[in-house]
């Protein structure tokens, strides 16, 4: 790989490492990344290396949010413990998807992402804990805990975000308090999918340590970032960052063809 590529590779794993902070989906950053940087690179060994990265970005992520924030432990703990194995699963199988499925997957629920969250303006901006029924937790538990999480495991991108939807969609939490939660629970889904993608020989180990300073170094920004500036910040970086994908991802591929 030349200079040029590594430096660029090096620069979207701190800006992933922001995005994933602040809302999630670094990887959608990282991993298309990755796959121009490195023609010809399997997409299990490029999901893989790109877990490598994440997971010191989600985990510096969720200490910052820890110390300084409250954490509803209650719930993101056994949705973690799920995760684990929920995204070793998910990586168990992601030999089984094309390609060629990678980009139209992504596009179509990014697109219902956006959709959902302008047409519900106020959701994640104030927390509505009366959401927070025994019902409701256990709901959650699982969607993060096993849908989320296998998903991480087989496709990966998007998936931090989709983790802070289903905690202040479900449970009632706003962005912030969400965000944090989230972080937890995608250190979970990244340690899983980690596991057997570098058992199978599917991690780029070097690269994926030298992407890892970097995303950790945006990870810092983007939670204390967040942390200060309130869930309106966050519901307005998520709608930016969503919708700028939707279109990267419609052109490349419709136009680009």
């Amino acid at each position: 790989m030349d200079a040029v590529s590594l430096s660029t590779l090096l620069a979207a794993a701190a800006m992933a490492g922001w995005v994933d902070a602040v809302v999630g989906g670094g990887g959608l950053l990282l991993l298309p990344a990755l796959l121009v940087a490195a023609p010809g690179l399997p997409v299990a060994t490029a999901l893989g290396t790109n877990k490598l990265a994440a997971i010191f970005g989600t985990a510096t992520a969720a200490a910052t949010y820890a110390r300084r924030t409250t954490v509803d432990w209650p719930v993101v703990v056994p949705a973690a413990g799920l995760a684990v194995v929920s995204a070793g699963v998910g990586a168990a199988l992601a030999g089984a998807v094309p390609a060629s499925a990678y980009r139209p997957v992504v596009l179509v629920v990014l697109v219902a992402v956006a959709v959902f969250v302008l047409l519900r303006p106020r959701l994640g901006v104030v927390g509505v804990p009366r959401r927070r029924t025994p019902v409701r937790v256990v709901a959650v538990v699982a969607v993060a805990g096993v849908g989320i999480a296998l998903y991480d495991g087989l496709i990966g991108p998007g998936t931090g975000t989709f983790l802070v939807l289903a905690f202040t969609a479900l449970v009632g939490a706003d962005f912030v308090h969400g965000s944090a939660m989230a972080k937890v629970v995608n250190a979970g889904t990244n340690l899983g999918a980690l596991v057997v993608f570098g058992v199978t020989g599917h991690v780029w180990w070097l690269l994926g340590a030298a992407m890892a300073v970097c995303n950790i170094a945006g990870a810092v920004v983007g939670a204390r970032m967040a942390l200060r500036r309130g869930s309106g910040f966050v519901r307005v970086v998520l709608l930016v960052v969503v919708l700028a994908l939707v279109a990267k991802l419609g052109h490349d591929q419709w136009v680009a063809r």
